[in-house]
């Protein structure tokens, strides 16, 4: 039977408003955004300027601490820690914008940092449990164990005992962060990582969705859509809630590990699991959302993009489907400091919209910098969009 048409007028969507976009920023925290973005459109200053900063940082040379917490950090992040956050939190959320709360320290490795990361985790976990303006928290499955056991059990490679002893232990882990979201009814990204071990991870996050996603989706794993087989794979997993009787909670995204994977894929002799072109690549994402959308009553979507036109998309198919801006089952995220303009006129509109806010120490969260700098700089037209976005918007307010 066709769905209902909705019968809540939905607000007019344009994502080249950006006295919208920019609504929260000052004129001098614009021109800071402006000159940081004219900057990350160079991609050789970008490399050079990275392996500076991570070298005055090794060596703790006077002001380098301040100068990138002051600069590239408070822009794609949120703090130090969770207490630190809390303003980012607030002000986005009178935006309508929602906080997702990410953790990004690079663990070492050992149980102990495995321990740590659980319970920050479960700290953004019950911060969320009594802030409407959290709406997700996130982990990743290689925080919670060792990545060397993911692989192994993936390749079907039998563990010694201790080997099961620890993957037991992380195991555990992963199950106290279910356990807790459940209990406090907050919605809990699995993300996604290499897919050498992926499936390990897929087998995980779908126990944990068996167990607690009885009611509604609280634990949602991660499709990434540079991978040929991903669209397949979520269609099975949804064919398997059907058969469980379980809810689906699902967030798409496009990747994040192209370059390792391809690299890998020719060092292990492998076909290379990325689609052959960005085409491929925005067919296959666009292609997840419809199939989403047309079986909404059994899965939960995120459409976590950067990209306009499948935002754009999403919102129709919805229109179409008779689902309102606010359905809680379709949310849309974007990394905080980028897509402004996609973020602020989505919640506007009435859409469930959500930034990813890392935090962690300077010093820790470096890699995760380096990698949006990069990214920024290597994603066709990124930084030079924001650049121009910035560059109409101080036009704008000059010729008020």
């Amino acid at each position: 039977m066709a769905a209902p048409v909705s019968a809540v007028p939905v607000a007019p969507l344009s994502f080249d408003d950006t006295r919208i976009a920019f609504e929260a920023k000052s004129d001098t925290e614009l021109r800071k955004m402006y000159a940081l973005f004219a900057a990350m459109n160079n991609g050789s200053l970008v490399k050079t300027g990275g392996g500076l900063m991570k070298t005055a940082l090794k060596f703790s040379l006077p002001g380098t601490k301040f100068l990138i917490k002051h600069s590239i950090f408070k822009q794609f992040c949120g703090g130090e820690t969770i207490q630190e956050c809390k303003p980012v939190i607030a002000e986005l959320g009178r935006y309508h914008i929602g906080t997702i709360l990410d953790y990004s320290v690079e663990g070492t490795g050992n149980d102990q940092s495995f321990d740590r990361t659980r319970d920050e985790i479960l700290a953004t976990i019950a911060l969320a449990a009594t802030t409407p303006n959290i709406p997700f928290s996130v982990f990743k499955v290689t925080g919670l164990m060792p990545t060397a056991l993911l692989e192994k059990v993936q390749a079907s490679t039998a563990l010694t005992e201790a080997e099961q002893a620890t993957f037991e232990r992380g195991r555990q882990r992963l199950d106290a962060l279910c356990a807790s979201a459940h209990q406090h009814g907050v919605r809990l990204f699995v993300d996604a990582e290499e897919s050498w071990f992926q499936q390990t991870i897929d087998d995980l996050a779908e126990d944990m969705m068996r167990r607690y996603n009885q009611e509604r989706a609280i634990v949602w794993n991660t499709y990434q859509l540079y991978r040929h087989d991903r669209l397949d794979a979520l269609q099975a997993a949804h064919d398997r809630a059907e058969q469980g009787n379980y809810y689906l909670g699902v967030k798409l995204v496009r990747g994040a590990y192209m370059e390792k994977e391809a690299r890998t894929a020719k060092q292990r002799g492998y076909q290379n699991p990325i689609n052959p072109s960005k085409q491929h690549t925005d067919d296959l994402y666009n292609e997840s959302l419809r199939y989403c959308i047309a079986h909404v009553d059994r899965i939960s979507l995120c459409a976590g993009t950067h990209n306009e036109a499948s935002s754009l998309l999403l919102t129709q198919l919805m229109q179409e489907a008779g689902l309102a801006p606010e359905d809680d089952r379709v949310w849309f995220a974007q990394l905080y400091g980028m897509s402004d303009n996609l973020s602020y006129n989505l919640a506007h509109a009435g859409y469930h919209t959500a930034k990813y806010v890392p935090y962690g120490p300077v010093e820790a969260v470096m890699p995760y910098l380096l990698r949006r700098a990069d990214e920024n700089t290597a994603i066709a037209g990124q930084s030079s969009r924001e650049f121009l976005l910035i560059q109409r918007e101080l036009r704008r307010r000059q010729g008020r």
